[in-house]
């Protein structure tokens, strides 16, 4: 009977599911996270916050292992830049980040497990949870990285390299005011085996606005605001908006530039550590 009594306290006090390495790094994240936003802001704290990103920056280098991408440093530190829930740009995406200098291209290596979670925490935001379909959304874009909205224009056919589940690339642009202009950043994004690999460029290629475009555009700020819709203005604005990039990416192929922004996202692509 002892032997059985024994048995049982060792069989509840085993946890059903061991913790894994992503999980017990989300579990020190969100510790950190409720700490430093609970805090009043002092010169302590700061020291704590700095020296915490370098705790999770070690962690993130345990998960993610070495990575080498040509032309950026190899030492990379957490891409989640700010664990105080009220700074912009909280809760971008838990990766190691390496970037040249001035951020013109900026790399994220993360894995598949903590891309899922990720994508979960920012369901109500409207992020696509298929990781196919929030590679091919503004809102991945604009979520995992920088301070700065993203909008897609279109989208650049890459050859898949072999033994990579996704390779997708977008031309967009970024910024904090209007988004309407000659898109120049390039962003591709990869999965090879658990790891995921994303990669920015800004100022990557020269393009042009596209007359036929601009006509949509306006076409659609001619239409009447609702008036019933306290934010008829800016409905209004995102709906030209959005009328502007699809026409974008139908007529993009026949640009002249075309050819040369797909070489660009093509020879990112060949940056990565996927071969």
């Amino acid at each position: 009977m002892k032997s059985l009594a024994l048995l049982s306290l060792l069989v509840l006090a085993t946890p059903v599911h061991a913790a894994t390495p992503e999980q017990g790094y989300l579990d020190l994240r969100d510790r950190y996270i409720e700490k430093f936003s609970k805090a009043k802001e002092s010169e302590e704290i700061y020291k704590q916050h700095e020296a915490a990103l370098k705790e999770l920056s070690g962690v993130l280098r345990g998960l993610v292992g070495p990575v080498a991408i040509k032309g950026l440093p190899a030492d990379g530190k957490s891409n989640v830049d700010t664990l105080f829930r009220s700074d912009i740009g909280f809760g971008h995406l838990d990766g190691l980040s390496l970037a040249s200098e001035g951020y013109k291209t900026q790399a994220v290596v993360t894995t598949t497990t903590l891309l899922k979670h990720w994508l979960r925490e920012h369901r109500e935001d409207g992020m696509p949870q298929e990781s196919g379909a929030a590679f091919k959304s503004d809102r991945f874009y604009y979520n995992a990285i920088q301070d700065a909205a993203f909008a897609i224009y279109a989208e650049l056919p890459i050859i898949k390299p072999a033994g990579t589940s996704a390779a997708v690339a977008v031309l967009g642009l970024r910024g904090n005011g209007g988004l309407k202009g000659a898109p120049d950043e390039i962003d591709v994004v990869a999965i090879k085996g658990d790891k995921v690999f994303f990669l920015a460029t800004s100022d990557a290629v020269k393009t042009a606005e596209i007359p036929a475009c601009e006509r949509v555009g306006k076409q659609m700020m001619a239409k009447p605001v609702n008036k019933k819709d306290p934010r008829g203005d800016m409905a209004r604005e995102d709906q030209a908006m959005d009328a502007y990039t699809k026409c974008f990416a139908k007529e993009a192929p026949g640009q002249s530039w075309f050819a040369a922004a797909v070489k660009k996202a093509q020879s990112q692509l060949e940056l990565l550590p996927l071969r």
